[in-house]
């Protein structure tokens, strides 16, 4: 899935985010930000019906005019054309949650120092759940990321058996929401990983996930 011995491609080497693999990521990841601007644009704005319904006209030119060029409908098209990497640089831009070129993934940014996982994320209001705080939903879908991500250090990553999450407090919107992770146990094919989430220093949130080594590599399970 990931070489994290890979001196060229190692997403998950520092707090860096790694650079776009092609001239086509680095201009999906623009695509990407713009789109996650009208995502928090689409549910903060005040303007006008006439202002609203004009952008949107205009918008679905642009919908319009894509929707007629080549697609690759997940993970594994991308992967059999040959021109847009590796697997895991392929996930490493499109995962739902930790995307770089995903619209719709919340900005989570994860690293590895040594046995411990790191990672940063931001909610904005697109996210919302109870007023001024993230929808809970999100929080478990981003331990399930990073969590998913941080037993990768095993060497034996594996796809979500189970997730349990505390919820503490209530997790801020529009605040740097930074995650802790390490291995708890591993046993054959199973692996045990425990997080927790942080805002301003206090603990909203803490995680526990079974994670459980495919049979078959994970690339290969959609085939």
């Amino acid at each position: 899935m990931f070489d994290l011995t890979d001196p060229v491609f190692n997403p998950y080497a520092s707090e860096e985010i790694t650079p776009p693999h092609t001239r086509e990521w680095a201009a999906k990841r623009k695509l990407a930000r713009v789109l996650h601007q009208l995502n928090e644009l689409a549910v903060t704005c005040n303007a006008s019906v006439e202002e609203i319904e004009a952008r949107t006209a205009d918008l679905q030119v642009v919908a319009d005019s894509l929707a007629t060029a080549p697609r690759c409908l997940g993970t594994l098209a991308f992967v059999k054309t040959g021109d847009h990497g590796n697997y895991g640089q392929i996930n490493h831009e499109l995962n739902a949650v930790g995307g770089h070129s995903n619209p719709l993934a919340p900005g989570l940014n994860i690293w590895l120092e040594g046995a411990v996982a790191h990672g940063v994320a931001r909610c904005h209001h697109a996210y919302e759940g109870p007023p001024g705080f993230v929808h809970g939903g999100y929080v478990a879908a981003i331990f399930d990321q990073f969590l998913g991500m941080a037993q990768i250090a095993g060497g034996r990553p594996g796809m979500t058996g189970s997730l349990s999450v505390r919820y503490l407090r209530p997790t801020p919107l529009d605040t740097d929401l930074t995650l802790r992770a390490e291995m708890a146990e591993t046993v054959g094919r199973k692996t045990v990983m425990r997080g927790e989430m942080l805002a301003g220093g206090k603990v909203t949130a803490t995680a526990e996930g079974l994670f459980i080594e495919p049979q078959r590599p994970l690339q290969t399970l959609a085939r």
